[in-house]
């Protein structure tokens, strides 16, 4: 048994690009535990448990990087060699139905915070909004691709597919942060009350 799991481990630590996936996802889950402690303590376990996983799932969502899936992808890349691609599809399948429950059973949750009450903004309004949530998916994809690439390669400079694809990635990244952007100014507009006819 050992001998199949300790070359695995080597693999891990030997590689830089294995290397950097490991740390990665250990300070991932460092972030999330902490951030599910202080939760827990600020609204009580049911609660808390809730909101860092209504949190992760806006990071799912709402941003163009794969590091919410990652966390899911990266430990059954390495236990089941399932490629994380796949697996970042589940965690859109999960986070979609954890928040179609939650918005209309239990909408009250998404005050919790403020990065809730952000997520909720953007989930009520379609349109525009939802704009953010197709480009993060998009730039999320591409992303977890690159992330799949670094587990099959030993170094940097092998990551043809991430070469290939960079200027696609950037351009991506940047229209999401200018729509990011406006939906910022918009949530804070009117948490501040200001009406802007435009």
């Amino acid at each position: 048994m050992s001998q199949t799991t300790n070359p695995d481990l080597t693999h891990l630590t030997r590689h830089p690009t294995k290397k950097e996936a490991l740390v990665r996802f250990f300070l991932l889950i460092l972030i999330v535990v902490g951030y599910f402690f202080y939760m827990a303590h600020k609204f009580g376990t049911s609660d808390g448990l809730l909101v860092t996983v209504l949190t992760w799932s806006f990071f799912v969502f709402c941003t163009p990087i794969a590091d919410a899936g990652f966390i899911l992808a990266f430990p059954v890349r390495l236990l089941l060699h399932v490629r994380m691609l796949y697996t970042q599809l589940a965690a859109f399948v999960i986070a979609a139905g954890l928040n179609l429950y939650t918005y209309f059973a239990m909408p009250e949750i998404y005050t919790k915070t403020v990065i809730l009450n952000l997520f909720y903004h953007i989930l009520s309004q379609p349109r525009p909004f939802w704009g953010i949530i197709v480009l993060s998916i998009i730039g999320t994809v591409f992303s977890i691709y690159f992330g799949d690439e670094m587990m099959d390669v030993a170094t940097h400079a092998d990551r043809i597919t991430y070469q290939k694809h960079r200027s696609t990635y950037k351009i991506i990244i940047t229209i999401f942060v200018f729509g990011a952007t406006f939906v910022l100014y918009d949530f804070l507009l009117k948490k501040l009350g200001v009406n802007i006819p435009l």
